[in-house]
Order: structure tokens, then C-alpha cells, then sequence
């Protein structure tokens, strides 16, 4: 194993209002003028998914000072130590379309990325204890707005049910995923799942 010699780098909460600087000196540009430019389309793809997985956070009470970690094996950890992948999809994106998207997930197994050594370890697996499948429902383009989360449903699944699904170890249709769990509102998220870590806790002791 080769050594590490460059560790892991901590990011530590912003406030936005950091400058950029040349040579000690500030320019009229600041941090919060870089989000605004990268990712103020909330409904683009790589943004939406990462604001799923924020307000799945805000539903579980997330620390917003604990940042995201891009490498980590699933996206969230509750207070209580639950696991929870998070995945996103929407009829309608920021780009033309000849008509609504057709909803489904991944729900592709991954090597757990070793970020202390730089590799991936272990066996191709579904790390999280549960899956949370947000779908922005919202149908009416003059109207949809991410930030509303009466717009969205949340679909919440053990991912023992996901190990077991046989039609596809790499996708999920939504027609599939109403066969095995149902949609919730948002205000419904966090007993939800809770729930569903008891079931899949339940299963695998059953296994035993």
C-alpha cells in the first residue's frame, strides 16, 4: 500500500461573504457571488439531487454546520446513527423537453471510497440502511419551484427490499417503487424513516 502523504483536508461552514483576493487584495467579487452563479438552478440535475439530500437533512434535524461529504458512502446519518441514501427526479428540468421526464432511480451497489487512503475498499454494496427517493411532482412549469416542498414525495425504502429487487440492480421505476412502499409529504419524512429503519433492523434480525 502506497503511504498517504497529503491527508484529508477538513472544509470548514462559510459564510458567503468571503472575498476573492489577488495578492492580498480583495476584488469585488465574494463567495456568495460564486453560488449564486453555480447553482442557483435548483432544478438542474447535479443541483437538484444535492438539494434533495438537504431537505431529506432538514426533515431529520441535519447540523448545517456538519457539511457534506461528496466522498462518503451514503449521504446522511441521523442523530441516531441511521443510514440514509438519498436519490432524486423530476418531470420537469431546466432544459427544453418534448414532454415530461419518465421518473426513475438508481440504485446502483458502489465500493466504499476510502478517502484516509485514497481507494476503494470492500465488496460492491448498498451501504445506507435505507433509501429515500425524493420526486419533485410538481407538473406545471410556469409554477414549479424546488424550494416549495409541498411540491415534492418522498418515497423511503429498507434496503433490504432494494437487495432483494430482482427486475433491475441498477434502476428503479417509479411504478416499482409504489409496489413496495407509499408516497409522503414532507411533514411525514422523519417518523417515516425511523419506521423504516425499525423494519429493516427487524428483517435482519429474523435472518439470524
Amino acid at each position: 500500500m502506497k503511504e498517504v502523504k497529503l491527508k484529508a483536508i477538513k472544509a470548514i461552514p462559510k459564510s458567503g461573504s468571503e472575498k476573492l483576493t489577488f495578492e492580498n487584495t480583495e476584488t469585488k467579487y465574494s463567495l456568495l457571488n460564486f453560488w449564486q452563479w453555480s447553482v442557483s438552478d435548483v432544478l438542474s440535475n447535479a443541483t437538484r439531487g444535492r438539494f434533495a439530500e438537504f431537505i431529506v437533512g432538514t426533515a431529520i434535524d441535519l447540523d448545517a454546520k456538519d457539511l457534506r461529504d461528496e466522498w462518503d458512502a451514503y449521504d446522511l446519518t441521523t442523530k441516531e446513527g441511521i443510514k440514509i441514501e438519498i436519490k432524486s427526479s423530476s418531470y420537469i428540468q431546466s432544459w427544453r423537453q418534448f414532454d415530461f421526464s419518465t421518473i426513475s432511480f438508481s440504485i446502483k451497489s458502489a465500493k466504499h471510497w476510502d478517502a484516509e487512503n485514497g481507494m476503494s475498499r470492500g465488496e460492491a454494496k448498498r451501504h445506507a440502511d435505507l433509501y429515500v427517493f425524493c420526486l419533485l411532482k410538481h407538473k406545471e412549469q410556469e409554477t414549479i419551484d424546488p424550494l416549495k416542498l409541498e411540491q415534492w414525495e418522498f418515497f423511503v425504502v429498507p434496503t433490504y427490499k432494494l437487495d432483494n429487487y430482482t427486475r433491475s440492480k441498477s434502476s428503479i421505476t417509479l411504478n416499482s417503487l409504489l409496489k413496495i412502499t407509499e408516497n409522503i409529504d414532507y411533514n411525514k419524512l422523519k417518523e417515516k424513516i425511523e419506521k423504516v429503519y425499525n423494519e429493516q433492523v427487524e428483517y435482519y434480525k429474523n435472518l439470524c
